[in-house]
């Protein structure tokens, strides 16, 4: 069986840590920016906390299919980070402060593909494809959280 890609994608923002916070930490809009997550619920709430719920609505080419999310990690102007129970994929979005701003980095770790991504890899065309999506899509999604923070 193939392995997950690497997938992991960093943009440098005009902004200070504190303003990029403002915008990514408010995980239900990340479907403005992903071109693959269509809705994003926070159960309790649109502030992140540990332990939180979220359910995801994704759509690839004519299928669409239902995520649930915990997040795992927060720590305020620093990361937000969410494992998907179903890819057991663990997407994290990490800022450092630069000299001119923030550097916002964002990946997906995913040490194996798990059956319920072997098994819905033919109907979304296949996980190898898949993941060569995902990190195009990964970069989309910074440089328009990018555009967003800094108009």
């Amino acid at each position: 069986m193939p392995q997950p890609a690497p997938i992991s994608a960093t943009v440098d923002i005009a902004a200070s840590p504190a303003d990029v916070w403002e915008v990514v930490s408010d995980v239900t809009r990340m479907p403005e920016w992903s071109p693959e997550l269509r809705r994003l619920y926070a159960v309790g709430g649109r502030t992140p906390r540990v332990g939180m719920t979220l359910i995801g609505i994704n759509r690839r080419k004519w299928v669409a299919w239902p995520t649930t999310s915990k997040v795992t990690r927060l720590e305020p102007e620093q990361v937000v980070a969410w494992r998907t129970r179903e890819s057991g994929a663990t997407w994290t979005y990490e800022l450092t402060p630069t000299e001119a701003g923030t550097r916002l980095t964002g990946r997906r770790d995913l040490p194996a593909f798990t059956v319920g991504t072997s098994l819905l890899g033919p109907v979304i065309g296949g996980a190898e494809g898949h993941d060569a999506e995902l990190a195009a899509g990964i970069r989309q999604t910074l440089d328009l959280i990018k555009q967003t923070v800094e108009s």
